[in-house]
């Protein structure tokens, strides 16, 4: 084995032990080996150098990230760069605990699109009769589908990333600083830049949680988290426990505990209703 591919595997193999708690060896012959171990190496940025991203490399970029599958050739995912600075303060202003978002030398918006659909029918003479959530679920998937398409295409450009899902807090008014007209959505934004820092792996649950075979299992889902909590927290503990004005502190604090008290605070509960004002039925 030469020096390259011995380095590859060894990237292969810390990854996959900080990322999933298991050291996984690239097969003998894989082809794609430093694709691989750069997807596996992915991390998120919040800083960046003053380096500006060069218009014609993001054009590219939008490129390879529209490239994606899209269900049945609907094409339902558009990208809104947010050049105008005082836009991206509107939107930043709304998520004041995100700085990074005013910070970005890049900010993009991914939307769903189901207008272009309903407006090709008007033209065609055919009548729109899919107004039912499957119709909303096909633009959403599209727009995360290509989102993440151009994160791994800006990574491959040396470029750093972190997506802002916090636009749904505030759709209205997201879509009011982008002109976001019928049937078109925001389902999240994307901070882009050069990274000041080298980032770090963020654990994930092991793949015996994630991935099945053959059939749904969560047999032993509750032992399984309590020891991704263990491995999360010996690499990187949480900082601060969340909501401590409703809850008091505990001597451990793992990533189910936060995670439950997350989902036990409403967030985006007039999302649904954003949408329907959008002209999708959710039926």
């Amino acid at each position: 084995m030469n020096t390259s591919n011995a380095s590859l595997n060894e990237r292969i193999a810390l990854a996959t032990q900080t990322r999933f708690g298991e050291a996984l060896p690239l097969p003998t012959g894989t082809p794609g080996a430093d694709e691989l171990a750069r997807q596996l190496e992915h991390s998120s940025h919040r800083k960046w150098t003053e380096q500006p991203v060069d218009p014609g490399l993001l054009k590219l970029l939008f490129a390879c990230a529209l490239s994606v599958p899209s269900k049945s050739d609907l094409q339902q995912a558009d990208i809104i760069h947010v050049a105008d600075r005082a836009k991206i303060k509107a939107i930043a202003d709304l998520i004041p605990d995100m700085p990074w978002i005013n910070n970005a030398p890049v900010f993009l918006t991914f939307c769903g699109n189901n207008r272009r659909i309903r407006q090709i029918g008007e033209w065609r003479g055919k009548p729109f009769v899919n107004e039912h959530l499957d119709h909303f679920m096909n633009a959403a998937v599209d727009a995360g589908i290509v989102l993440s398409q151009f994160i791994r295409a800006a990574e491959a450009a040396g470029l750093g990333t972190v997506p802002i899902s916090a636009v749904r807090n505030f759709p209205r008014e997201t879509s009011d600083v982008l002109g976001l007209p019928e049937a078109v959505f925001p389902v999240a934004g994307l901070c882009v830049g050069y990274p000041l820092e080298k980032g770090h792996i963020t654990a994930r649950l092991n793949l015996n949680i994630t991935v099945h075979t053959d059939r749904f299992d969560e047999s032993k889902l509750k032992d399984n988290i309590d020891a991704y909590d263990q491995r999360r927290h010996k690499l990187f503990p949480l900082r601060k426990q969340r909501h401590p004005q409703r809850y008091a502190d505990v001597p451990f604090y793992g990533w189910s505990e936060d995670k439950a008290r997350h989902y036990s605070v409403p967030e985006r509960s007039d999302f649904g209703a954003f949408i329907r004002e959008k002209k999708f039925s959710l039926k």
